[in-house]
């Protein structure tokens, strides 16, 4: 088996009513409001991301509240593959 590198996908990075300080790493304008795991993993088999649910995760800002993550394959830069994502989730919608 390859190993293949992966990045993090915390539906915080994408969320439109985060701010950046809460971890929100695209813009507003690209961002969508109030991303779920789900719509994140289907989101990423569309762009053939391989992506991987870990809904047992919490993100270490808000380490209390286990609202998961999701791995995908590392095709691109990762702000590049969260905008995609979130545009993706938007076509969905």
């Amino acid at each position: 088996m390859v190993e293949r590198d992966r990045i993090m996908v915390w539906p915080v990075y994408i969320d439109s009513q985060k701010s950046r300080e809460d971890g929100r790493k695209i813009s507003v304008r690209d961002a969508i409001e109030a991303p779920t795991l789900k719509e994140i993993e289907e989101a990423a088999k569309r762009l053939s991301l391989n992506p991987v649910l870990e809904p047992e995760k919490a993100y270490p800002k808000e380490w209390w509240e286990a609202r998961g993550r999701v791995l995908v394959d590392k095709t691109k830069p990762k702000s590049v593959i969260l905008k995609e994502i979130a545009a993706e989730i938007k076509r969905m919608r």
